[in-house]
């Protein structure tokens, strides 16, 4: 009987694994690795720039401008007419960096007095100018 097989015939299936191909994989990889691992490591120096200490720029106030259904003009809540809009609106166009101008109008509102209102922001220079809509329910 001969050692390390199961029957006597020599032309049946051999069930041990073969592991010198597992090897060889393992080895190149292990050389692989091995040369990788300095490239990983290795740093550069860099002179990177330094942060300041300094505030960001403060954006400026928002200009809430409402209209409702009989015409009247509201600035951030105040009522005005179209003489005293073309003051605040020069005056807040001087402002650096310019605040944006939030429109909003009623539904009921003739777009004639919408257009004049942006008429007069775009004559007094404010060039911000958004549109507030209300959401459908």
């Amino acid at each position: 009987m001969a050692m390390g097989s199961l029957s006597d015939s020599d032309d049946d299936f051999n069930p041990e694994i073969n592991t010198t191909p597992l090897v060889d994989v393992m080895l190149v990889l292990l050389i692989i690795f091995i040369m990788t691992i300095p490239v990983m490591n290795h740093a550069i120096k860099i002179d990177l720039p330094r942060a300041s200490d300094q505030p960001d720029v403060v954006k400026p106030q928002n200009i809430d401008l409402s209209i409702d259904a009989q015409g009247k003009i509201y600035w951030n809540k105040e009522v005005i007419d179209m003489n005293q809009l073309d003051l605040h609106i020069a005056a807040e166009a001087k402002k650096q960096p310019q605040p944006e101008l939030h429109l909003r109008a009623e539904r009921t509102t003739q777009y004639e007095k919408v257009a004049q209102v942006m008429a007069a922001a775009q004559t007094g220079g404010l060039s911000k100018i958004g549109f507030v809509t209300e959401p459908t329910k």
